[in-house]
């Protein structure tokens, strides 16, 4: 077999894929069905996924205490390997070691894998909060879901037997990282930037990937189909939305997209990290990184994201940053720009955020054509007709999504 020209996954020269088919799959569901049952978070089943099918390579099960406590510290385990947020699996009692246990999904009841208990130990959540997220606040959701999780972490290597309803619900975009590699491959590609996606593609979104395509040899439009915090556009609109979008406005021999089972953590600068780390094991070459990457309100400065990956010891992540800045609509020029690009003043300009998008949207308020694509209002538009008032989650807007955060100061 030729070398692949493509990317190592991180911390690895192959993909740690610890999820069972055939007839190995078959003896361990058999067994899992005589063991104690630990009921999973949809935080847990996503993580337990992703390390089914090697996105977490090169981790083969949920982290001892030594590691949850170097990760929350210094980004770093216990071997040197950099990590930047804890992959825990949470219970309500000590587990003595050897146990062997089944891990349930609290969502479908499915029988999602079988776990070796290594160690059982208890946290300090408030100090996980505060490395991880930057803050205690319980209004924060990541927080709010670490101090939900269970009294023990239960750490140990795991078998994976279930992808969940993820292969069949999002057929077509969901993928393993080895079926994103083998089109990367295919393609020729050796540059692939990834564009992390929770929202529906509006123009800012677009110029980001296509600022990437002059520099790469494709674009991986890779969604999160896991759970957001409510208010947040479902999974299958988002994705109708972004499939309309690529159909009409890209290149398509320049692009592929493609979707991963977690569920958002809002971790701001820590959760960046870790989207380039899994892409990394998903083939990407490059992690574009803008205006406030996978942030909540007002936790984390507008560009938090992008100094973090400056910090970075050498050797700590080989997926590297693709840094854009603050881009909008300017009406002098005429189009899309940043501020390297655009010389006139913010009300010139429109900024464009998919939280100030939800909100309009949500009180069926008017949306700038320059917003997004008409075929995306389209789609977006009848979705929130199907909501009722008790559907609908007030949507705050931040300075981030309205331009009266501060701007990036020059490095």
């Amino acid at each position: 077999m030729s070398k692949s020209n493509l990317i190592r996954p991180h911390g690895s020269d192959e993909l740690k894929i610890l999820l069972l088919e055939g007839k190995a799959r078959e003896e361990e569901l058999k067994k899992a069905k005589t063991l104690s049952k630990l009921v999973m978070s949809s935080r847990e089943t996503g993580d337990l996924i992703m390390l089914g099918i090697g996105g977490f390579t090169p981790l083969t099960g949920f982290m001892g205490q030594a590691d949850w406590k170097g990760v929350c510290e210094h980004m770093k385990m216990t071997n040197g390997i950099f990590w930047p947020i804890p992959i825990t699996l949470s219970h309500d009692s000590k587990i003595n070691p050897g146990t062997e246990l089944c891990l349930v999904s609290g969502e479908t009841d499915e029988i999602m894998g079988t776990m070796k208990v290594t160690e059982s130990y208890q946290i300090d959540k408030a100090f996980e909060c505060k490395h991880v997220f930057g803050t205690n606040d319980p209004e924060h959701p990541g927080v709010k879901m670490v101090m939900e999780q269970k009294a023990w972490n239960i750490a140990g290597p795991v078998k994976v037997l279930s992808e969940s309803y993820f292969p069949e619900e999002f057929k077509g975009i969901y993928q393993r990282p080895a079926e994103s590699r083998k089109i990367f491959e295919d393609k020729g590609w050796k540059t692939i930037a990834a564009l992390q996606l929770r929202n529906p593609m509006h123009r800012s979104h677009e110029y980001l990937a296509k600022i990437a395509a002059e520099v790469s040899d494709g674009i991986f439009i890779h969604q999160l189909v896991g759970k957001l915090k409510p208010g947040d556009i479902p999974a299958d609109v988002r994705v109708k939305c972004i499939d309309t979008l690529v159909e009409l406005y890209f290149v398509k021999d320049r692009v592929v997209c493609g979707g991963y089972p977690l569920d958002m953590r809002y971790a701001g600068p820590r959760e960046a990290l870790l989207h380039a780390l899994f892409r990394q094991n998903f083939g990407c070459t490059h992690m574009i990184i803008g205006r406030d990457h996978a942030g909540v309100g007002n936790y984390y400065g507008p560009f938090d994201a992008q100094d973090i990956f400056f910090k970075l010891w050498d050797g700590a992540l080989e997926c590297k940053m693709l840094p854009i800045d603050w881009t909008f609509w300017c009406y002098k020029c005429g189009g899309m720009a940043s501020m390297k690009t655009c010389p006139h003043k913010k009300e010139d300009r429109l900024f464009l955020s998919g939280t100030a998008l939800r909100k309009a949207l949500s009180e069926a308020g008017d949306v700038p054509v320059e917003f997004s694509r008409p075929e995306v209002l389209q789609i977006l538009r009848e979705y929130y007709k199907t909501l009722d008032a008790t559907d609908k989650v007030e949507v705050k807007l931040h300075g981030h999504a309205t331009g009266d955060a501060p701007v990036k100061k020059d490095k």
